[in-house]
């Protein structure tokens, strides 16, 4: 499994990493999600991402892999407390959901907190970024991120006082690579790239009813990629391949070609709204 430095951090991180919304979300069983995380682990991958607000995610994490927690750099993030996702900015309430993340995972400390599609309008006030260095001195936190999309994610790039983005980049999420992506690597930032496989919303015949999948089925509709025809594997191979996860994979690389065209239909079909996930 190929490792990558992330950011001016000291975690050489896996390539792919273990997102945690869906054990969460669906209610996944504790004995299915101890499975999963196991194989994971066992097969190299070192980096699990979760959020106070995925349900019962983290406390699934804690409770599932706690005991090999020297093995993998845990992230989660904070903001949206309530699991009906409504906003909580004020920096006592971020701390207080730091402290119940560390509980829920069992664990002295989250190697990234990340605020969590936090608005650019709140960043600038700059509390919110001053409550996650306060837990990065308290020992609560290694590192601290921003999480999102759009004009916030270029402000938390811009001022320098975050370790990592963590941002929206796959076959139906391109704009990062243009907005946001170049300054983050000339600022020495740590990158993630968060629903790197849309969601496969491709698989969907029709519009799904979750709220969760339907940007990314209509994206995908409207951008007909010839691939995503081709069959559920094939199409996930390609759509992590082409955005650098090549490493991981058997085959390798997508082709140069490949991936223009992919760049190329981006540009002809997308709107400007397409930022992140609606």
């Amino acid at each position: 499994m190929e490792r990558r430095r992330l950011g001016q951090t000291d975690m050489e991180v896996s390539v792919l990493g273990f997102g945690g919304a869906e054990i969460g979300y669906t209610r996944v069983a504790l004995a299915t999600v101890g499975r999963l995380l196991a194989s994971a682990l066992d097969a190299g991958l070192n980096a699990i991402d979760t959020a106070e607000c995925y349900a019962g995610s983290e406390a699934l994490i804690g409770r599932a892999v706690g005991r090999r927690r020297a093995e993998y750099y845990l992230f989660t993030k904070c903001g949206h407390a309530a699991e009906d996702g409504r906003a909580d900015w004020r920096p006592r309430s971020l701390v207080e959901s730091i402290e119940r993340s560390l509980r829920r995972l069992r664990t002295d400390y989250v190697d990234l907190i990340q605020l969590h599609s936090c608005s650019e309008r709140e960043l600038r006030k700059g509390d919110v970024i001053e409550a996650l260095e306060r837990a990065r001195e308290r020992g609560h936190a290694r590192y601290i991120g921003y999480s999102g999309d759009g004009a916030a994610a270029r402000y938390a790039v811009e001022c320098g006082r975050f370790d990592t983005l963590q941002t929206s980049i796959s076959i139906a999420d391109q704009a990062a690579l243009d907005q946001t992506l170049p300054l983050a690597r000339r600022r020495g930032l740590g990158v993630i790239a968060k629903r790197p496989i849309a969601n496969v919303a491709w698989t969907y015949a029709r519009e799904p009813r979750e709220r969760y999948y339907q940007a990314y089925w209509r994206r995908l509709r409207a951008l007909d990629y010839d691939f995503l025809r081709d069959g559920a594997d094939a199409a996930v191979g390609i759509a992590l391949r082409w955005r650098g996860n090549a490493a991981l994979q058997a085959a390798g690389p997508l082709p140069p070609a490949r991936v223009a065209k992919i760049r190329a239909r981006w540009r002809e079909v997308a709107r400007p709204s397409w930022v992140g996930q609606v």
